[in-house]
């Protein structure tokens, strides 16, 4: 009998343990800063409260900290709550061409070199420099090309080479000593490097306050290595979509396009973070059919259900295509994968499949305001995939405070 009792009593528990750990659990992945609208009340639920010693949220209190808890009495973290004004932004869903300078050379390969005495392992890989390094200085030299690196390397000829590299945010130095290929002739270490990169993508927004833009919603990377692109200068110009590759299951789509009045340049690009590639740029990013500012919408006010996305798939001029938000995503940090969304326009299958390929940028609109822009495609589902909410592109872009 007592056995059967204790049973019941942890037959009993059990969900209660489950409810709290979930509950705990969706209190951890509440960011560690919000933000939230000037004079708006902060509300709270009987599970998962906020110290109430402010009520309201003014521009005064921009740097208040609140306390997170559950049931009022067990403490469980901290947040920032930082009110923000009404923001307006142009919406983007034009086409634009993107050119990258890396910072440095990145490298993508590493290879034997033949000498007269046969094949020799690398020198840079005997240095310990690997795949995804980014060699910055030699001899103290900047090295901000290939054509820069190839010149150093005949200028030393056989020389022991210091070699300044970033690794995963590190700053490291190897020893490399050349050896003379027997093709070529030239001096090598035994690496293939690229210094940058071109491509098509979709404009986020414009902001003509500050004259900032973003576009993509996720980070450029180096196609071989994975890496995100750390860059030394970039443009966007005029692009036109001049055939689309429908997306089909396992075989993902593309918008292919040509870039238009290279010499004139709409933006310069400061910034490739894994939220989208950031800059400034004029009006004339503002596009002429969607011309007038549209107001953003933090994440609380994104909800699921129906929304829009302005993309190109011909020429140069954007329309608007029906969407659903299928699922909101809880993000401690910035990242492009911050809703589920389905493309349900049929018009928009028909011609796309779905979501392909220089579509990331699209913004997504919903009750007539900016609330995100795709960033990616489901490989099996192409008519299903991922979007950044607006919030974090506009952090990046410098337009909300950190």
């Amino acid at each position: 009998m007592k056995n059967k009792r204790k049973c019941i009593i942890c037959w009993s528990l059990i969900p209660i343990l489950i409810f709290f750990l979930t509950m705990y659990w969706q209190t951890l992945s509440i960011p560690s800063t919000i933000f939230v609208r000037e004079g708006q009340e902060l509300k709270s639920n009987y599970i998962i409260k906020l110290n109430n010693r402010f009520n309201k949220i003014s521009d005064n209190d921009n740097n208040k900290i609140f306390d997170v808890t559950l049931l009022g009495m067990i403490p469980v973290k901290s947040v920032s709550l930082k009110a923000v004004p009404k923001i307006y932004v142009y919406p983007g869903g034009t086409p634009i061409g993107v050119k990258l300078s890396t910072k440095g050379v990145l490298i993508v390969a590493l290879a034997d070199i033949e000498t007269e005495k046969g094949k020799v392992m690398s020198p840079a890989i005997e240095g310990g420099i690997q795949v995804g390094d980014i060699i910055t200085e030699i001899n103290n030299n900047k090295i901000k090309s290939s054509e820069d690196l190839i010149s150093t390397l005949e200028g030393n000829k056989d020389k022991t080479l210091s070699i300044k590299i970033e690794r995963n945010e590190n700053t490291i130095v190897r020893e490399v000593k050349p050896i003379k290929d027997k093709k070529s002739n030239l001096y090598k270490i035994g690496l293939w490097v690229r210094d940058s990169t071109s491509g098509v993508g979709t404009l986020t927004f414009y902001d003509e306050k500050s004259k900032k833009f973003a576009a993509l919603g996720h980070p450029i990377t180096d196609v071989d290595t994975g890496t995100i692109l750390k860059i030394n200068k970039g443009e966007i110009l005029e692009s036109s979509i001049i055939s689309v590759r429908k997306g089909e299951k396992g075989n993902p789509g593309e918008l292919r396009g040509i870039f238009i009045n290279e010499d004139n340049f709409l933006g310069k690009v400061s910034k490739n973070t894994i939220c989208g590639i950031y800059g400034e740029g004029d009006k004339n990013l503002v596009g002429n059919q969607f011309n007038k500012p549209m107001q953003i919408a933090l994440r609380h006010e994104i909800k699921e259900g129906p929304a829009k996305i302005i993309t190109t798939i011909d020429g140069n001029e954007p329309r608007m295509y029906d969407i659903r938000i299928e699922k909101l995503l809880s993000q401690e940090k910035p990242g492009p994968k911050s809703m589920v969304i389905k493309i349900t326009d049929p018009e928009l299958i028909k011609k796309t499949g779905g979501i392909v390929q220089g579509m990331s940028g699209s913004p997504i609109i919903q009750d007539n305001r900016l609330v995100g822009a795709v960033t990616h495609v489901l490989i099996n589902k192409p008519d299903v995939g991922y979007g950044i909410y607006i919030e974090w592109m506009l952090k990046d872009a410098d337009i909300l405070g950190k």
